[in-house]
């Protein structure tokens, strides 16, 4: 029933553009579709859901660690204004919640650091921090996580850094509104400070947690839109309680426990959302295929191989800036996954090279790479699915063996340098 309707708007957003005034909105409705289909897909809520569970976890432990880290320095205090803007959408309950939230995190702080309880907390909270990853990773289409050493020292790091510059960055905002003397800047700098603040981290949380290279403005388009989306949907949240009596009728005194915990789920959903858009904003040869898994025909393979292996070619001929997956993508209109699955391929027959910044170039000499030996790694591409164990008809084996050494004949002993040359 939607099939079609479907294909029709996808065929007119990501098609070719036609021009006149309606093109012009094609860029901003690309990244709106793009992110509604993801949200209606149910994987992003999957992965939010997930979330919530390990916050309920970790939440305590996170709160008692900042606290032994910045009671070093006398700025253990500071945290409460990110704790009452987390609340903020629970309406008056947001200060009474914040004052529990910091005493049992102080209470919890006094009898577990410096004790044996220590180890337990740091490995809940790294495991939580690990789910963070994961999601952000599944978002990034990062199929390997980091290194259980890398990941022990960054996260480590990441707590015993992270309260210290969050303090710091609310301290001097703080600061700066107690010494500000125009009223009317002083009321603009507070209507903007939990947009300021929640923007800022996740923008952090966008840079740092997923194991790949991620851009700055890409980072800062996703986190600029979740930190909005966090301020809109919160107050809608806020008007939400304050106005359903009747939840309070029906749950009774579970009622600020349910509705923290459906605020948590859209928190950790608007960060996955945030996420998505700053990985379109990178990958915008994405927007059409989504979450899907990309699949090219065995003659796309072919001809995605030979494009790589030209393009690299060239470059190196011609003495230009090298290609890397990502500029091969955004040349070639292909999911950057594809073209970094190809490249692996080319590298383990010895075809390509990539440098320790990520660039490619030609493992040998051009006239030496054979053009049979680089379809005969796109034919034999796989996807790092096992090859079945599997008989055809001897007829059917008989005509493949033809086909086969038909096209090996037709390339001869062509040569990628020959093919630059002409």
């Amino acid at each position: 029933m939607w099939h079609r309707p479907r294909q029709q708007i996808e065929d007119w957003l990501y098609g070719p553009s036609q021009g006149g005034a309606l093109a012009r909105l094609r860029v901003p409705l690309q990244f709106f579709y793009a992110l509604l289909r993801d949200l209606l897909g149910g994987q992003l809520n999957l992965h939010a859901m997930g979330l919530v569970y390990a916050t309920l976890l970790a939440i305590v432990p996170l709160l008692a660690f900042s606290f032994a880290i910045l009671r070093v320095f006398g700025l253990h205090r500071e945290l409460e204004p990110v704790i009452f803007e987390f609340f903020r959408p629970m309406g008056d309950a947001a200060g009474t919640l914040t004052q529990q939230v910091m005493d049992f995190a102080e209470s919890v702080r006094a009898g577990l650091v410096g004790s044996v309880g220590l180890a337990l907390l740091v490995w809940t909270l790294i495991g939580t921090l690990k789910k963070v990853e994961d999601s952000l990773n599944f978002v990034w289409r990062v199929s390997q996580a980091r290194s259980f050493g890398r990941r022990l020292a960054e996260y480590i790091g990441l707590l015993v850094v992270g309260p210290l510059l969050l303090g710091t960055v609310i301290g001097l905002s703080q600061l700066a509104l107690g010494e500000s003397s125009r009223v009317g800047l002083h009321s603009a700098l507070l209507l903007a400070a939990p947009l300021l603040i929640m923007t800022t981290l996740f923008t952090m949380v966008y840079l740092l947690a997923p194991n790949t290279r991620v851009r700055w403005w890409a980072a800062l388009s996703g986190g600029l839109a979740a930190g909005v989306l966090w301020t809109v949907v919160g107050r809608l949240f806020t008007a939400f309680v304050l106005l359903s009596a009747r939840m309070t009728v029906v749950y009774a005194g579970l009622a600020i426990v349910i509705a923290t915990l459906v605020w948590t789920y859209l928190g950790w959903l608007i960060l996955l959302l945030g996420a998505q858009l700053s990985f379109y904003v990178q990958n915008p040869s994405y927007l059409r295929i989504g979450m899907l898994e990309p699949r090219l025909s065995n003659n796309d393979m072919e001809q995605l191989a030979l494009s790589i292996m030209y393009l690299v070619g060239q470059q190196h001929r011609q003495g230009g800036a090298r290609w890397s997956v990502d500029t091969l993508a955004a040349q070639l209109e292909v999911p950057g996954i594809m073209v970094a699955r190809s490249a692996d391929a080319l590298e383990s027959a010895g075809l390509l090279l990539t440098t320790g910044e990520g660039l490619l170039a030609p493992a040998r000499e051009l006239a030496e790479t054979r053009l049979v030996d680089v379809l005969a790694v796109a034919r034999a591409y796989t996807s790092g699915v096992r090859a079945l164990p599997w008989s055809p008809p001897q007829a059917v084996s008989t005509l493949c063996g033809e086909l086969d050494n038909g096209w090996r004949a037709q390339c001869g002993e062509r040569t990628l340098g020959q093919i630059l040359e002409t």
